[in-house]
């Protein structure tokens, strides 16, 4: 459950890269895969961390205002 507060965490910070809600919800969903990935390789799952971390860094990113 820590692994994925974190990929949470991470992909809700780093969700507003971008200038319109497309290229937020791709780096979103990049930074939160990065991040879920290497999370999850602490508790030896790092596959279902990049999905989670990839799905909320999309939702994220694309739910965000741009970042000027």
């Amino acid at each position: 459950m820590i692994p994925a507060t974190l990929a949470l965490a991470a992909g809700l910070a780093l969700g507003a890269c971008g200038n319109s809600p497309g290229q937020r919800a791709v780096t979103g969903g990049l930074l939160g895969a990065g991040t879920g990935a290497a999370i999850g390789s602490f508790s030896g799952n790092a596959g279902t961390g990049a999905l989670i971390g990839g799905a909320v860094g999309a939702v994220g990113g694309a739910a965000t205002a741009p970042g000027y």
